[in-house]
C-alpha cells in the first residue's frame, strides 16, 4: 500500500505540473492542477502515515522498519527511525513539501501566482518521490536480502537504532533541517516564475518572506545539529567542519547573501541579476548537498554520511541538480537581454554599497566551505579544519566591521567626516575591549581584530535598536539578529581559541587537578539502555558538583562516548571520557599509572609533567639502556614551586624478546618514573605515553583509572545566546516582510 501511494503521488505528480503549464496559457486547466497536487501531496502523506504505522507496529516484515527499529525503543526514538535512513529521509523530505504545497497554493492562489510557481514547486516534489520508486522504504525484508530470509519469513526482532541517535536531538535536529531543505524550493519557484512572467523586480515582494522563513528554518536546524555534536556525542566541540556539516551551512550562507541584496534591490533597484543567481543557487546548493550526504561519495571524509545507494539513485541525484539548474540558470540566460537594470551607480559611503559588500564576505565565506568540502570528491586529498579557521577569519573581520558600519549610514552618499564623528565612540568602545583582550592574554593579531569587529559591530547595533524601538519597531529584526551574530562571533572567538584541555587519567578515589578544579573519579554504574556511566566529583572553592559521562559498546562500531558538561557564567567545564583502564594495583609495581599525550600536561600531586617528545636513540638513552636494542625516551619535563627538572623513562626494543622498561628517579617526585606503554604516531600529538610513578612503599590494591579529556570552553553561553537572538532577529524581520507582501 505505500509504494502504491508513492505510484499515485508520482503520477498526480506529473499531471499537476503538465495541467499547471498548461494553466499558464488557459485557466480552464488550473482545477486539474490543483486536483492533481491534491493527489500527489495525498500519496505523499499517506506512504508516510503506512510508514509511520509499520514502525509503531513493528511490521520488521519492512525491511527499512527491521533496519533501524526494535521493539526496545520508546515511542519518541521509534518516530524519530522514520528518517533515520536514507529512504525514510527522503520520504521525510517529500512530506515536508507535500504539506508546505497546500500553504504555498493558498498563498499564490490570491497573488495570481498560481500556475507558474507551483508548476515548479510540485516538479521538485515530484523528483523527490521518483527518487524513492527506485529506492523504496516499503521493500520486503526477504526482497532486500534474497536467499538469507525465506519468503514471508518475518524476524522476530529489529536491528535497532544506533545508540548515538537515541537522543532528544534526533527526534527535533533532523525534522527541522529536512522543512528548511523543503523551504528553499519555494524561493526558487518565485525566482523561475518571474523569469517566467518577466517581472523581473516584483517577484521579490512575494518571494521575500520565504526567503527569509527558509533561512531562519535551515540556520535553526543546523545549530541544534551543533548544539546535539557539543552537549551528546563528544565532539569535543559544536562544529567540526565536517563535510555533511558544511553541506547545509553553504546554502544558508548563501539564503543570508540574498537577503540583504534583496533588500538592496527593494531600495535601489540594483543587484536584480544578482538575487536571480543567488535564489537559484541557495536551492541547488540543498540538493548538492543531498548528493553529497546520501550518494556515499563521502563515505570516507565524513563521520555521518550515508552509505552508496546504488547507481540509479546516485544518477538520479545527479540528473536532480542537473535537471534543476538548468531550468534556473536556462531561463536566466534567455531573459539576459530582457534584464534591463535601471538604477544608479550606488556610492562609496552608502549603506546599499557596504550591505552589497557584506553579503559577498557571506559569499566569500560560501565559496571557500564549497571548495573545502567539495575536494574529496575530485582527489584523495581531505581538507584539515584549520584551512576552514584560515580562511573565514579575515572573512569575518570583514563581516562584522560591515555589519556595524553599514547602520552607520544612510541609503544617500554620506560624508566621511560625519561618519566618523559618528561611529568615534564606538571605535574608542571597540579599542578598549580589544585591549581588554590583550591584557587577558590574547596575542594573535587577527584574533584582536576580529575581537575589535565582533565588538564595534555589537555596539552600533545595540545603539541602532534601541533608536529604532523608540521609532518604529516593526523594523527591530534586522538589528536583533546583527547583535545576535555579533555575540556568536564573540562566543566563537573566546571558546573557539581560547579553550584549554588536558587529558588525564582518573585513579579511583584519587583526586587529580586541573584548571583550578579538584576531580575524583568515585566509580561506574550501570544506567539505561545498556550504558555505563562513570561519576567525577568536582570541588573548587568550596562547591561540589559530579559529571556523568558515559561510554558503552555498539557492535562493529566499537566503543561510543558520551560526554557531560557543566555551564557557568562564562565558562562550560567539559568531560568527555576516553577509556577505562583496569589496572593491578594503581601499577605493576604498586605505583600511580597516568596517560598523557604529546604537549598536554597533567597534575601528578603537585607537580606539573608535560610529554615534551620521544628520544629516539640518542647516546645518552643509549648509555642508560647499557647497550644493545633500539631505545626509545619519553622526555618529561616536571615543574612544581620547589624546582623543575626533566627525566627521560626508556624503553628498550629487541626483536627476540618483549621491550625493556627502565625506570629513572624523580627528586621533585620523591620516586622512580617508569613507562608502561607508548603510542607512536611521529608528527602527530596523538603520540600518547603511559606512565608508573613508583613511590617507595606503595600498597597494591586493586584499582581502576578513567581517563578522561577535560577542557574549559570560555564564553560559549555566548555562542547559544548569540544564535538565539539571532533567529528572533529573522522572525520579527520575516512577519515584518510578510505583512509588506
Amino acid at each position: 500500500m505505500g509504494l502504491l501511494a508513492l505510484y499515485l503521488a508520482f503520477a498526480g505528480g506529473v499531471i499537476s505540473i503538465w495541467a499547471y503549464y498548461r494553466a499558464v496559457k488557459n485557466d480552464k486547466f488550473l482545477r486539474l492542477g490543483r486536483r492533481s497536487l491534491y493527489v500527489s501531496s495525498g500519496g505523499v502523506i499517506l506512504s508516510a502515515a503506512i510508514l509511520m504505522y509499520d514502525i509503531v507496529q513493528h511490521n520488521f516484515g519492512n525491511a527499512y522498519v527491521w533496519s533501524y527499529s526494535d521493539k526496545s525503543l520508546p515511542l519518541h526514538f521509534l518516530v524519530s527511525t522514520f528518517y533515520a535512513g536514507q529512504e525514510g529521509s527522503f520520504l521525510f523530505w517529500a512530506l515536508c513539501s507535500a504539506i508546505l504545497s497546500f500553504f504555498v497554493l493558498r498563498y499564490t492562489r490570491s497573488r495570481n501566482l498560481e500556475a507558474h510557481v507551483l508548476s515548479i514547486f510540485i516538479a521538485t516534489q515530484t523528483f523527490l518521490v521518483l527518487l524513492m520508486l527506485f529506492k523504496s522504504p516499503f521493500t520486503m525484508i526477504w526482497d532486500k536480502f534474497p536467499g538469507q530470509i525465506a519468503v514471508g519469513q518475518i524476524p522476530a526482532d529489529g536491528k535497532g537504532l544506533n545508540p548515538l541517535l537515541q537522543n532528544f536531538w534526533m527526534v527535533i535536529h533532523p525534522p527541522i533541517l529536512f522543512v528548511g531543505f523543503a523551504l528553499t524550493a519555494i524561493p526558487f519557484s518565485f525566482t523561475v516564475a518571474g523569469l517566467w512572467r518577466k517581472e523581473f523586480t516584483t517577484w521579490i515582494g512575494s518571494a521575500f518572506p520565504w526567503i527569509l522563513f527558509s533561512g531562519l528554518i535551515l540556520g535553526l536546524g543546523i545549530m541544534l545539529g551543533a548544539y546535539w555534536a557539543y552537549g551528546v556525542l563528544g565532539w569535543g566541540g559544536y562544529w567540526g567542519w565536517d563535510p555533511v556539516e558544511n553541506s547545509s551551512l553553504i546554502p544558508w550562507l548563501v539564503s543570508m547573501a540574498l537577503v540583504h541584496t534583496v533588500l538592496i534591490q527593494k531600495r535601489t533597484g540594483n543587484f536584480v541579476r544578482t538575487n536571480f543567481v543567488l535564489a537559484i543557487l541557495s536551492f541547488l546548493f540543498v540538493v548538492y548537498s543531498t548528493f553529497l550526504t546520501r550518494s556515499g561519495i563521502l563515505g570516507d571524509s565524513s563521520v555521518h554520511s550515508f552509505t552508496d545507494p546504488g547507481a540509479a539513485v546516485y544518477s538520479l541525484l545527479l540528473a536532480y541538480l542537473g535537471v534543476f539548474g538548468l531550468l534556473g540558470f536556462g531561463l536566466l540566460f534567455v531573459r539576459r537581454k530582457d534584464l534591463h537594470v535601471h538604477a544608479s551607480p550606488m556610492k562609496f559611503l552608502s549603506r546599499g554599497f557596504v550591505v552589497s559588500l557584506g553579503s559577498f564576505a557571506l559569499m566569500a565565506s560560501a565559496a571557500v566551505v564549497l571548495f573545502g568540502t567539495s575536494l574529496p570528491i575530485f582527489s584523495k586529498t581531505n581538507v584539515e579544519p584549520s584551512f576552514y579557521d584560515t580562511m573565514n577569519l579575515p572573512i569575518a573581520i570583514a563581516a562584522a566591521l560591515l555589519l556595524g558600519t553599514s547602520l552607520l549610514l544612510r541609503w544617500e552618499n554620506e560624508d566621511g567626516s560625519m561618519v566618523l564623528r559618528r561611529s568615534a565612540k564606538w571605535i574608542a568602545a571597540s579599542i578598549v575591549v580589544t585591549a581588554l583582550m590583550a591584557y587577558l592574554g590574547v596575542r594573535d593579531v587577527m584574533m584582536l581584530l576580529f575581537g575589535f569587529a565582533s565588538a564595534f559591530a555589537f555596539f552600533v547595533n545595540i545603539e541602532i535598536a534601541y533608536l529604532t524601538v523608540t521609532g518604529d519597531p516593526r523594523l527591530m529584526g534586522g538589528k536583533i539578529a546583527h547583535i545576535g551574530l555579533a555575540l556568536f562571533f564573540i562566543g566563537v572567538l573566546a571558546s573557539g581559541k581560547y579553550s584549554e584541555k588536558q587529558h588525564l587519567s582518573l585513579s579511583l578515589n584519587a583526586p587529580e587537578h586541573a584548571f583550578g578544579y579538584t576531580l575524583t573519579y568515585k566509580g561506574n554504574r550501570p544506567i539505561e539502555g545498556n550504558k555505563v556511566a562513570f561519576d567525577v566529583d568536582v570541588e573548587k572553592g568550596g562547591s561540589t558538583f559530579t559529571l556523568s559521562p558515559v561510554m558503552f559498546e555498539y557492535g562493529e562500531q566499537g566503543v561510543m562516548r558520551n560526554p557531560d558538561i557543566k555551564s557557568f557564567a562564562t565558562r562550560d567545564l567539559y568531560l568527555s571520557p576516553i577509556s577505562l583502564d583496569q589496572i593491578a594495583g594503581s601499577g605493576e609495581h604498586g605505583g600511580e599509572t597516568v596517560s598523557i599525550k604529546k604537549g598536554e600536561t597533567v597534575s601528578l600531586g603537585d607537580v606539573r609533567a608535560t610529554f615534551v617528545k620521544f628520544d629516539m636513540g640518542s647516546p645518552e638513552t643509549g648509555a642508560m639502556a647499557g647497550g644493545g636494542g633500539m631505545t626509545v625516551g619519553s622526555v618529561l619535563e616536571l615543574k612544581s614551586n620547589r624546582g623543575k627538572e626533566t627525566v627521560t623513562p626508556i624503553a628498550v626494543y629487541n626483536q627476540q624478546s618483549a621491550p625493556k622498561f627502565t625506570p629513572v628517579p624523580s627528586k621533585l617526585l620523591g620516586a622512580n618514573v617508569q613507562l608502561v606503554s607508548m603510542n607512536i604516531d611521529m608528527g602527530s600529538k596523538q603520540s600518547m605515553v603511559t606512565l608508573e610513578v613508583m613511590r617507595p612503599n606503595a600498597a597494591i590494591q586493586p584499582a581502576e583509572a578513567l581517563v578522561v579529556e577535560a577542557s574549559v570552553k570560555p564564553f560559549m553561553n555566548l555562542v547559544w545566546s548569540g544564535t538565539i537572538l539571532l533567529f528572533i532577529g529573522l522572525i520579527i524581520s520575516m512577519f515584518h516582510r510578510k505583512r509588506e507582501a
